[in-house]
């Protein structure tokens, strides 16, 4: 089993930054990609970036520029740097991971708590 702690969020005024964490611990050595998902008031949840065991990165396209994503194997720890953050970006946070269960293409997806981001003036 893999288990997810987020932390870094706040609030936040528009255009400032803030730095999410994701330390993952139990079953490790099994994580294949991780990810960062969001879910704004009355919206579906949805996938802001993620990151494959060998670094490459796909970004939302209404993140792309702004935030990065980027993890740190040694520490099990995935990061979200969030720039020039706006007043949309407002969102409750998940982090994600996936182990593989197989060689077809089937996994077991991994949720943290969640972690409150609030952009605002």
């Amino acid at each position: 089993q893999v288990q997810l702690v987020e932390s870094g969020g706040g609030l936040v005024q528009p255009g400032g930054s803030l730095r999410l964490s994701c330390a993952a611990s139990g079953s490790i050595f099994s994580i294949g990609s991780m990810g960062w998902y969001r879910q704004g008031p009355g919206k579906q949840r949805e996938l802001v970036a993620a990151i494959t065991s060998d670094s490459s990165t796909n970004y939302a396209d209404s993140v792309k520029g702004r935030f990065t994503i980027s993890r740190d194997n040694t520490k099990n720890t995935v990061y979200l740097q969030m720039n020039s953050l706006k007043p949309e970006d407002t969102a409750v946070y998940y982090c994600n991971a996936d182990r593989p269960l197989d060689y077809g293409g089937n996994y077991q997806r991994y949720w943290g708590q969640g972690t409150q981001v609030t952009v605002s003036s």
